[in-house]
């Protein structure tokens, strides 16, 4: 395996095999202790002090109270931190492999690709493989809006009609949609109303009305796909939202009422607050002055948005809308900052990058959780999350699929 277990100091368990710094070995497919740790459950919060992690062959083979360890298991120490499920970011823009490895190394093991083209697809099944550093990824491929990327045309050259015409009405949605279906994607995405990140565009304007956006629906369905609709603006949000998507993302102008219709029909919503807040700063994933000038005005709505989504009840997973490039300041830890200030309990922060996120995307049966049978996503903390957001910042050491993709205990 491409991860390795470097430099480790452990602790002497009777029958285990102890890692030093000099012994650090490739994985060989024994079992991993993790040995020490508080281990947090995001699904009510209890947690279990000096607690044992073992990972075997990718997933989790037990958790449990003490030092419970088997006989022929790698041992690590994690005495006096905090373990939890890996992080599960539910908006994201990877397109390469150091940007998978940076989303990885700062304790995402998951995440929701929201529009790199086919990229994301391939990028899916070699992270599949253990061949890339990355998260597990659900794939959308493009977006789905009226003037699709180019790249789009010259991966479907059969649909050149509506390079000319562009993507409008049911037909030419569906079609679009059939052919997203057909490269192997995991969910779509449509563009519900205008993009907040480019100068010429007013975030508000509504791009399709509800039967439009009915058909896309329908059409993913009939794959068994779901809908996520981009949409700030609050005409295109509930258009959405009566037509069935799963989620909304951003959210910037929702009022009430389309809030109150989110909770009936359990539309999740994906705030995306921090990267707005990038909006208004120079460098970072976004770096223009009309754009900060767009984000100084657009950040206290999306703040007061999810404060009142979050009272309303609905339900939020947590996301960056970044596509960790090289020149990307912003990580999950600062969205879920963000969602602690807009009044989630710790817990809830929590649950918003693990157990919801997981529902929303579809892996709650196999990832989200510290429980036997789960997928070995683990995530390592110095402070303890349930008392201050802050701790996601400093991350130890994540396990993705059993393997270890950072470790900073030995420093």
């Amino acid at each position: 395996m491409y991860r390795t277990i470097r430099s480790l100091t452990v602790t002497a368990l009777l029958g285990s095999l102890l890692i030093t710094g000099a012994a650090a070995a490739q994985d060989d497919g024994r079992p991993v202790a993790l040995v020490g740790a508080t281990i947090i459950d995001p699904v009510d919060g209890h947690s279990i002090e000096s607690g044992t992690v073992v990972v075997e062959q990718g997933k989790i083979r037990s958790v449990s109270e003490g030092q419970n360890v088997p006989p022929n298991a790698r041992v690590i120490d994690v005495s006096g931190r905090f373990l939890l499920p890996g992080l599960i970011d539910a908006h994201v823009h990877i397109g390469t492999f150091e940007a998978a490895r940076r989303a990885l190394r700062s304790g995402v093991t998951t995440a929701r690709s929201m529009g790199v083209g086919f990229v994301d697809v391939g990028l899916r099944e070699l992270a599949a493989k253990g061949a890339i550093e990355s998260p597990e990824l659900v794939a959308s491929g493009y977006h789905v809006r009226p003037t699709p990327a180019d790249g789009f045309f010259i991966d479907e050259p059969g649909l050149s009609d509506l390079l000319e015409t562009g993507v409008h009405g049911q037909e030419d949605l569906r079609r679009m949609v059939r052919a997203m279906i057909s490269r192997g994607v995991g969910v779509i995405k449509v563009n519900a109303t205008a993009r907040a990140g480019l100068p010429e565009t007013d975030p508000r304007e509504p791009y399709y009305d509800e039967a439009e956006l009915r058909a896309v629906v329908e059409e993913a369905a009939r794959a068994g796909l779901s809908v996520a609709a981009h949409a700030h603006g609050d005409e295109g949000a509930r258009a959405a939202v009566l037509a069935g998507v799963r989620s909304i993302e951003h959210g910037t102008y929702l009022s009430d009422e389309t809030l109150d219709l989110m909770v009936s029909r359990g539309t999740y919503l994906v705030p995306t607050i921090a990267v707005v807040a990038d909006l208004t700063l120079p460098g970072g994933d976004y770096d223009n002055a009309m754009l900060q000038v767009r984000g100084r005005h657009m950040l206290p709505r999306v703040r007061d948005m999810a404060a009142r989504a979050h009272g309303k009840g609905v339900r939020i997973a947590a996301a960056t809308d970044t596509g960790y490039g090289p020149e990307s300041v912003l990580r999950l830890s600062h969205e879920l900052m963000e969602l602690a200030d807009a009044g989630l309990t710790p817990l809830q922060v929590l649950q918003s990058a693990t157990t919801v996120a997981a529902e929303l995307l579809g892996v709650a049966d196999h990832t989200g959780r510290l429980v036997a049978g789960y997928d070995g996503d683990l995530l390592l903390l110095d402070r303890n999350p349930l008392w201050e957001a802050g701790a996601y910042q400093d991350v130890l050491l994540v396990m993705v699929d059993g393997q270890i993709a950072l470790n900073r205990l030995e420093w």
